[in-house]
This record gives C-alpha cells, sequence and structure tokens, in this order.
C-alpha cells in the first residue's frame, strides 16, 4: 500500500522540484533591462517676424445714416387743396422750387386786387394833398407876416397822406405773400418722407402737409467710448476722415465721408461721447458713377474712423496676446515669455509699442503652458536627422494662423 501511495506522488513532487530548480536558476542568471530615459516630444510652432510699421489708430464705430436738414411742410395760408405734384408721394425726388402743392388761390386774388386799389387810392390823395400844400405855399408867399405855420402850408396833410401809402404797400406786400404762399414749394433737394393731405382736402393754418428730406448731406451719429478719443489727432477739432461700409444689393458698399464735430457731451445712459460725420450728396444727384450705390437714409453701418498716425508700431493677432505677453522663439529655438506694451486693442488686431525689435519672432500657436525656455520646433525649419528628437514622429498641435493668412 505505501509503494502504491508512494509510486502516485513522488514523479509530480519530483517534477515541482525540477522546475523550481530551473526558474530559480533563470531568475539568478537574468540581465537588468537596459533603461532609456522618456522622450518628450518638442511642441512645434508657426512663427511671424515683427516688422515695426506707421499706422494710424483706427477707431470703429456704427451709427444709423439720417438727414443733415429735414423740416415739415405747413400751411402759411387756409384754403382747400386745388392740385398736388405726381412728385409729392413718399419717396419722391424733388429739387429747390418744385411746385409740391397749390392752395385754392381765388380769395387771395382777390384780396390782391383790393389792396392794389387801396395804394391807387392812397397814391392819388397823396398827389392831391402834395398840390395843396404848393398852392398854400404860394399864397403865403404874398404875406409879408413872418413864417408861414405847418399847418397853414398842410404839413400835417401831407404826413397823413404819405403813412396811408406805406401802409396800403405794406398791405399791398401782405397780399402779394399770401397769394404766392397758395402755392407750396419745396425749399431744397430732397425725398419726400411722407404726406398728410389729400386733394380736395381743407387746410388752416399749420396743417402739416408732409415731411421733406435734405438729399445734399447725410449725418451720421458715432458712439466712441470716452478713453478712446485719446486716438484722435485732436479731441476738440476732430477733423478726420472716416470709412462707412453697408451690406447692400448683396454687396459690402463703401463711402468716404469726414467727422465735422463732437457732440462734447457724455451720454448719461451708454457713457459714450458721439462723434458726427457727415457725407455730401449721399443720394448721388450731382456725381454718380458707374456700379456705385446710393447711401440711403435709415441705413445701419459701421465706420472706421482714421485716427492718430503713430510710428513704431507692431500690429499682432488678437489671439497670440495673452494677459499682455506674447511667446518670443528666440534664435535657440527656446520660448521668451515677455510683457507688451499694448497701446490699443480691436477686434481683430493688438497694437504694441516699445516692446518687438524688428526680426524677431513670434510663436503664432498656442501652446499649454509656455515658459520661458522651453523648446520648440519651428515649421519649415530644417533639423539634425542624426537627433534623437527626431527618432520617432511626434504630432504636431493644431496651428492658428495669423490675421489675414488664407
Amino acid at each position: 500500500m505505501i509503494k502504491i501511495i508512494l509510486r502516485r506522488t513522488l514523479p509530480p513532487i519530483l517534477i515541482l522540484a525540477l522546475f523550481s530548480g530551473l526558474a530559480a536558476l533563470l531568475i539568478s542568471t537574468k540581465e537588468a533591462p537596459e533603461q532609456k530615459p522618456d522622450e518628450i516630444p518638442i511642441p512645434i510652432v508657426d512663427v511671424m517676424t515683427v516688422t515695426q510699421q506707421t499706422v494710424s489708430l483706427n477707431l470703429p464705430s456704427y451709427g444709423v445714416v439720417n438727414p443733415k436738414n429735414h423740416t415739415q411742410l405747413v400751411t402759411e395760408v387756409q384754403g382747400r387743396m386745388l392740385t398736388i405734384s405726381d412728385k409729392f408721394v413718399a419717396g419722391g425726388i424733388v429739387k429747390s422750387g418744385d411746385i409740391l402743392a397749390e392752395i385754392e388761390p381765388s380769395d387771395y386774388q382777390a384780396d390782391l386786387i383790393q389792396a392794389q386799389a387801396t395804394l391807387a387810392q392812397a397814391k392819388a390823395l397823396l398827389d392831391e394833398e402834395i398840390a395843396r400844400g404848393q398852392v398854400a405855399k404860394k399864397d403865403w408867399e404874398d404875406y409879408d407876416n413872418g413864417a408861414a405855420p405847418e399847418l397853414g402850408l398842410r404839413l400835417p396833410q401831407l404826413k397823413k397822406e404819405q403813412a396811408n401809402v406805406k401802409f396800403a404797400e405794406a398791405a399791398l406786400a401782405r397780399a402779394q405773400r399770401n397769394l404766392a404762399r397758395t402755392i407750396i414749394r419745396a425749399p431744397f433737394d430732397g425725398i419726400i418722407k411722407v404726406r398728410n393731405v389729400d386733394l380736395g382736402q381743407y387746410v388752416t393754418l399749420g396743417t402739416n402737409l408732409g415731411e421733406l428730406y435734405d438729399t445734399r448731406t447725410a449725418e451720421i451719429r458715432l458712439p466712441l467710448a470716452n478713453n478712446e478719443l485719446a486716438y484722435l489727432e485732436s479731441v476738440d477739432n476732430p477733423d478726420t476722415e472716416v470709412t462707412l461700409s453697408a451690406e447692400l444689393a448683396g454687396r459690402t458698399v463703401y463711402w468716404t465721408g469726414k467727422i465735422v464735430r463732437s457732440e462734447g457731451v457724455i451720454d448719461a445712459d451708454n457713457r459714450m461721447v458721439y462723434l458726427v460725420a457727415e457725407i455730401k450728396d449721399p443720394y448721388l444727384r450731382d456725381n454718380k458713377q458707374a456700379g456705385q450705390l446710393p447711401l440711403k437714409f435709415g441705413s445701419f453701418v459701421t465706420a472706421v474712423i482714421k485716427g492718430r498716425t503713430v510710428d513704431g508700431i507692431v500690429k499682432l493677432p488678437r489671439h497670440i496676446v495673452r494677459n499682455s505677453q506674447v511667446a518670443i522663439v528666440r534664435d535657440d529655438n527656446t520660448l521668451e515669455m515677455r510683457s507688451v506694451n499694448v497701446v490699443r486693442s480691436d477686434i481683430d488686431n493688438v497694437y504694441i509699442k516699445d516692446s518687438l525689435v524688428d526680426g524677431e519672432r513670434i510663436s503664432l500657436t498656442t501652446i499649454n503652458n509656455m515658459a520661458t525656455g522651453q523648446l520648440v520646433k519651428v515649421i519649415g525649419e530644417q533639423t539634425d536627422d542624426n537627433s534623437k528628437h527626431d527618432s520617432e514622429p511626434t504630432p504636431a498641435p493644431t496651428t492658428l494662423m495669423a490675421a489675414g493668412e488664407q
């Protein structure tokens, strides 16, 4: 029985002992694997070269186009509307002096005839009084009792008749003006905004007939932050150019105007200062070129106001300046995080002065945790093929192109 047990258990024990010995032998004779340092991938960046330039620190703004002059056409006489011109409609283009409407003139024609008759009568009485005065003067010359009195020479009567003539002349002038006012004329070149009367309607003094916009000059109020006024050549007299643009007929159209004044106060609602720009002949009535479109009243436009000209400015895309710092790529391809003097920024660009030198390279690529001394590769530069950094490909981070690159 013992032999049977030994025969069954001894071989497995021997096998386990043999393999344990072999495992111990292998473990004792194995060599430690070669230790290699972990390779840190070098970021790849795109760069732009610094170039100083002279730029105008232009100021963006916006506004709505309005006429410089607009007026309400009101009646100065009363009566029934006799005729209305075809031009006297909303959107009608008129010239200075064009007849827009006419009020029934018969009553005023009668007043004119009456005033003319009154004046003729007054002049006749004046002539008669002058003749009587001459007769009286001659009569007094036959007497040698001293100077003749004014009453004897009929001087008071003469003054009375002269006053009557002046009164009649004034009445005639008033009648002529009232008759002329029955014809409603355009006071300047313009466009009819609205008409409020119809043919046959009775109008009284001061009735609003319609509204007329002057097409000779357009005005645009352009808001600016108070601190942006420092970029103008003159704050008190901001005489500078402005470029306006708007989307019309499926394309961007540009107009050139001029800043003529500042309103000089800060708006209490939005804390902005308003500059006023003028555009001459916005409806192109005097000089229209092929393909040019009019600047219509009520249009919303964006504006670029020409600012002060400054030398030694470096213009960079806004996204590469963070916390007033930029990443400089030095000659040995290491980074330098440099603080810069930002004199102005807009929606696309940042303008820097006295911080960068011509020829320096600025990183356009955003890298997380940028730090001074960090090694980078520059896109397009030749590298050493035997360099350990080129032993395996390194994925390139996303590169952000400079503003204006396609």
